[in-house]
């Protein structure tokens, strides 16, 4: 493994040099899904729009569906130096030696889409991506895949219903002890094998923000989906930290804005996706969706969150405090504005002008 670091140090030394010779800075960015997902879509207009703002200083090389390195190989080639920017999912940084990334996993964290993105683009993903800086890694921003569901042949309304089921997890402590807290038994397995694993009935069903489940074709194996928005799944784009602190500085100003824009446009694709991909399951009549009323959600929260104080100790008490108080902050502005009557309308007989889009 070390001789392998070291020969693709080597040759990224390499390529670095030529491209810097020929006055061009390159950016190999590797990732292993299909170019029409969210996240595909995202590095391509990364490309676009970092080009563009660097006048041809920068040429971006995007190589999707694992073309360059598998998803267990990635990160090893990114801190050697063999490509210079990633976007993998938030579980991989837990076994990189930053267990405090699995703050994403815990269960009923993220209340909308307006705390997760705060907590992300604050202080806590600040204090995240800082984690990085000792393993040759600089993180630049977060990218969404989505809220996850429950499925499986069977209705799940109640927190007791996934009692002796065997539910798929990715390898994360804290995606254990929440199947566990539910009386279901987790099985860690890859994601490429789960489809054949619930038409064979290797298990029980899984969890998943909906676009996976749908383009996945899990919806043909599985009788049942509750709406339970009880986790989340993402990506953090990261950069070989020697070749980013190596940058001229308005080139990395530029990459930065180019940055900005795409997680912009990758995280309005990703809410479309889920829509429409939620849309097309029902449309198949194949599964049948349920969305947890008031009370069965309390149900489960009830047994799900005692899960944020059991891991404190491994993400830090801090973060998770942070995190819920932004969602009480949300809450309350939420609150509040709806608690304001609508402006009412003035007497202006001229049209009004169309939405920006």
């Amino acid at each position: 493994m070390k001789l392998r670091a070291i020969a693709m140090f080597v040759l990224a030394i390499g390529i670095s040099s030529a491209a810097q010779a020929a006055g061009e800075i390159i950016i190999k960015f590797s990732h292993v899904v299909a170019p029409d997902t969210p996240k595909g879509q995202a590095a391509e207009r990364f490309k676009q729009v970092a080009e563009k703002l660097t006048k041809g200083k920068v040429k971006v090389e995007v190589y999707p569906n694992s073309q360059l390195y598998k998803d267990r190989e990635e990160i090893e080639a990114l801190q050697s130096g063999a490509v210079q920017m990633l976007a993998p999912s938030l579980s991989k940084f837990g076994p990189m030696g930053a267990p405090e990334f699995q703050l994403f996993d815990l269960p009923y964290l993220f209340p909308n889409q307006e705390t997760l993105h705060r907590v992300m683009d604050g202080d806590v993903g600040k204090k995240l991506f800082a984690k990085l800086d000792t393993k040759g890694v600089t993180g630049l921003t977060f990218w969404d895949n989505g809220f996850k569901q429950m499925s499986s042949n069977k209705p799940m309304h109640a927190a007791a219903d996934l009692k002796g089921l065997k539910m798929r997890i990715q390898s994360s402590k804290v995606l254990n002890a929440q199947m566990k807290a539910l009386g279901a038994n987790p099985q860690v397995m890859a994601f490429s094998e789960v489809y054949t694993a619930l038409q064979q009935g290797v298990v029980d069903g899984t969890e998943n923000p909906v676009s996976n489940f749908y383009t996945q074709k899990m919806h043909e194996v599985q009788k049942h989906m509750t709406i339970s928005n009880h986790g989340y799944l993402g990506y953090a784009v990261i950069v070989n930290k020697n070749f980013w602190d190596g940058l001229p500085a308005d080139v990395r100003t530029s990459l930065t804005q180019a940055m900005k824009e795409a997680t912009a446009f990758e995280r309005d694709v990703a809410q479309k996706d889920n829509d429409d991909a939620l849309a097309q399951v029902i449309a198949a009549k194949s599964t049948t969706v349920y969305t947890l009323t008031a009370a069965e959600r309390a149900d489960w929260q009830k047994v799900l969150l005692p899960i944020q104080k059991d891991f404190e100790s491994v993400i830090g008490a801090d973060l998770i405090l942070s995190a819920n108080a932004t969602a009480a902050q949300v809450a309350k502005e939420q609150a509040d504005a709806a608690s304001k009557p609508a402006a009412s309308k003035p007497a202006a007989s001229k049209p009004a002008a169309p939405a920006k889009k």
